[in-house]
């Protein structure tokens, strides 16, 4: 029996890296769940689904109003354990995330190796082809996948920190404006989030299953270097469109392929990624000094048990100019049964 025509291996090349070419396998898939073939799919805002800022706002703003009015209703109920709900979340992110990691792979490693990273990140033949943008468009929508996360934690009764209730808002509307800004950049930031996301969701599926692991803490460690990497790029990228466009007599590297509020709503996202992660490192992992300790410092711990208030609370604020709780911050009564604080999700 003959092998079918999309099952292609052989060698390593740098046309097929892992042996096993992986285009044509979800090639056949794609084709046979929607009737064509992924590289003939086309981002048209107003037709395709969540291709408007509109029903992108609408998706976010629904969430949360759902989390929120969640808590508020779970609040008089005893938490859910939903663990086997739990492991198969986690599990099947891991794969998602796995595989889309690696067809990004094998389109970026020739482009990469015959035409230079420059090419890469600042043209449309390089990091907008038209198998890359079907890639980009499935990782986007797993972000509302994602989203699924906070609905955990509400349901188990865990407060909802500030950090995780951003995140995961602002990621989505990140990849939004980078698949209507045309950003050829796109392809860094987000196989630098896939790689963060292989391991964050193994760890916690893990975890799940009662598996201790002791390197959580190199978790955070690997998001903080995906920022500072993802910046680099996305500065650099901006720098050389905004100087060769308006500032030509600066040092520049040429023309860069996007649009400008996408760079803008790159810039000032992941800026604000790198600035709350290594706050919440600094807080979660580096021991306070217990003397002496400064304004700056104490601020770090207490944002790493940071909530957003309920609604009770934020009334008793305003009307009581925080008497009731410092500084704004949670009390011990708002953490677990355990005494602890949720570990955030963040990538």
């Amino acid at each position: 029996m003959s092998k079918p025509s999309w099952i292609q291996y052989g060698v390593p090349t740098l046309d097929r890296p892992f042996g096993l070419q992986l285009w044509p396998i979800f090639e056949k898939a794609f084709e046979s769940v929607k009737g064509y073939k992924p590289q003939d799919f086309r981002f048209v805002p107003g037709e395709t689904p969540m291709s408007t800022l509109k029903s992108t706002a609408t998706m976010l703003i629904s969430y949360y109003i759902v989390i929120f009015a969640g808590r508020e209703v779970m609040r008089s109920r005893p938490a859910y354990s939903l663990n086997g709900l739990f492991k198969i979340h986690n599990f099947y992110l891991t794969a998602i995330s796995g595989v889309l990691l690696a067809l990004f792979a094998e389109q970026l490693i020739p482009e990469l190796w015959r035409n230079g990273v420059f090419h890469a990140v600042c043209h449309h033949d390089g990091g907008w082809t038209d198998k890359l943008v079907i890639l980009y468009y499935l990782n986007y929508l797993t972000k509302y996948l994602e989203l699924i996360d906070t609905c955990f934690l509400f349901l188990k009764k865990k407060p909802l920190t500030f950090l995780h209730t951003y995140h995961h808002g602002a990621t989505a509307l990140l990849c939004y404006t980078q698949l209507i800004g045309h950003t050829s950049v796109s392809w860094v930031p987000i196989t630098l989030n896939l790689m963060v996301h292989v391991v964050m969701y193994w760890y916690y599926f893990q975890s799940a299953r009662g598996i201790r692991i002791w390197w959580k803490q190199y978790i955070t460690i690997m998001q903080i270097i995906q920022f500072v990497l993802d910046l680099g790029f996305v500065y650099f990228a901006s720098w050389t469109y905004f100087t060769s466009t308006y500032f030509p007599w600066l040092p520049n590297a040429g023309h860069c392929a996007g649009e400008e509020f996408a760079a803008v709503a790159g810039i000032c996202i992941l800026s604000s990624y790198l600035v709350l992660f290594i706050g919440f490192y600094i807080a979660t992992y580096k021991k306070p000094v217990k003397k002496g300790r400064s304004r700056s410092r104490s601020a770090l711990i207490e944002m790493k048990d940071e909530t957003v208030p309920t609604v009770g609370e934020a009334r008793r604020r305003f009307s009581h100019g925080h008497e009731s709780r410092p500084n704004g911050f949670a009390t011990s009564s708002e953490k677990s049964a355990d005494g602890q604080l949720p570990r955030s999700r963040k990538a």
